[in-house]
């Protein structure tokens, strides 16, 4: 598998690709530019724009004199996202369906959805074997005659590592965060359905699921790669300097956040970008973001909104004790080290997408980075369509009143005009008089 939109951002040492059971196929052959044939290609479209959202221009000569420098570890694509979709190059025969807990009204569709895979598609359907212990399923119809048939795992000792090659989940937000955590490396395909609280990242609704399906399975369907963080905690002691337990590495989706937890004190952060010191941080924490967790924490803190494609790490804090510090957007291939200042009166703590919570203390640092692995998200209509509709639908991007068209406006000025013409004329001693 090649996957074209992520070559500009230069792999962090240790990811490896990994074989998946799917491509990102072009929709034409001239949607994908290299820096090699870049000249080749603009002078045979007039220099006309692309529409691409990774990058500026596929251009790498400047001038008479200038131009990039060649360097074998740097490869840039320009692609059209409306060009990026998913193929199969072998049929998907398993599937890993996550349902949203706790929520009885999603019990129906996942058994409508479970039956269907298995009965009309012949899928190896997986689930969380907590799933499988819930009381209220036993009660829906036809589903005991399913139950044996489905392959139960258990979270953080079953590795589901290429045995998934599909993944659909049923819920909100929250059930795709939860993929993500289950793939540190390579995922699936991710078809994600409308069945919870906000929806923002789950555009496809369950009315006519099969159809949406079978699109989906037959490879009509356009893709999302939504960036992930590699995270990675490095424990020292403060004063030998020496590690004292094993890096710990996560990948998340939406942010990790550094906050000041239960002290009362300021947080005093120290951030770094790619080994140089950019500023101490005093406030309340900070938040490093995804372009997809820019419409989660980051836009509540204040941040801008970014679209999933646009490869960026965004950096926002959490109520500075500054009035100018403002969120700022880095480049997705710089790595960002966050540690407790040695002034700091207490420690910090983290978390990652929600979760797996714990503290940060003096000597400990946390490096971030873009990671090779995203989440390819697929897409209801198409990239564009999807967040647009998401901002207007969950967030309410820019609703108001509509301002009054010119012709009420001046009925407006008219009628108010004549009103004033109406008492000034009382004013008047020649009306009076009469």
């Amino acid at each position: 598998m090649e996957c074209q939109s992520h070559k500009q951002t230069i792999p962090p040492v240790g990811d490896q690709v990994d074989n998946v059971p799917f491509d990102i196929g072009n929709g034409s052959e001239e949607s994908s530019l290299s820096l090699n044939d870049a000249s080749h290609q603009c002078k045979c479209k007039d220099d006309k724009r692309t529409r691409s959202l990774n990058a500026p221009s596929p251009i790498q000569q400047f001038g008479p004199c200038g131009r990039i420098m060649k360097n074998s570890a740097m490869v840039m694509t320009i692609q059209d996202p409306a060009s990026q979709r998913l193929t199969w190059y072998k049929p998907p025969l398993t599937v890993l369906v996550i349902k949203k807990i706790r929520d009885d009204s999603v019990l129906s569709p996942f058994v409508q959805l479970v039956k269907w895979l298995i009965t009309e598609k012949r899928m190896v359907v997986f689930v969380e074997h907590s799933v499988l212990d819930d009381p209220l399923l036993s009660n829906q119809p036809g589903f005991n005659m399913t139950r044996d048939k489905l392959m139960p795992f258990r979270e953080g000792k079953d590795d589901l590592t290429d045995k998934i090659d599909f993944i659909v989940c049923l819920g909100g937000d929250g059930t795709l965060l939860y993929a993500s955590s289950l793939f540190q490396q390579s995922v699936p395909p991710v078809m994600a359905f409308h069945l919870g609280s906000l929806g923002f990242l789950t555009p496809f609704e369950f009315v006519n699921f099969e159809e949406q399906m079978i699109n989906v399975l037959e490879g009509n369907a356009a893709l999302t790669l939504r960036s992930r963080l590699r995270c990675i905690i490095l424990r020292k002691d403060e004063a030998t300097g020496k590690p004292t337990k094993a890096p710990t590495s996560l990948l998340v989706l939406n942010e990790v956040v550094i906050d000041r937890g239960p002290s009362p004190y300021l947080s005093n952060i120290d951030l770094y970008l790619d080994g140089k010191h950019i500023t101490s941080v005093q406030g309340d924490g900070l938040i490093v973001s995804t372009p997809t967790g820019s419409t989660a924490y980051a836009v509540a803190a204040g941040a801008s909104m970014i679209h999933p494609s646009v490869p960026a790490i965004m950096v926002t804090p959490i109520c500075p004790h500054s009035l100018s510090f403002r969120p700022i957007v880095v480049p997705a291939g710089v790595e960002l080290k966050i540690s407790v200042s040695p002034e700091s009166r207490n420690t910090a703590w983290v978390s990652f997408d929600g979760r797996s919570r714990q503290e940060l203390k003096h000597g400990d640092s946390l490096r971030v980075t873009t990671s090779i692995y995203p989440v390819p998200s697929i897409c209801a209509q198409d990239q564009i369509t999807d967040w647009f509709d998401s901002l207007a639908e969950c967030l309410h991007w820019n609703v108001r009143k509509k301002q009054r068209h010119l012709d009420e406006l001046s009925d407006l000025t008219r009628s108010h005009s004549s009103s004033n013409d109406t008492l000034d004329s009382l004013d008047r001693p020649d009306t009076l008089d009469s």
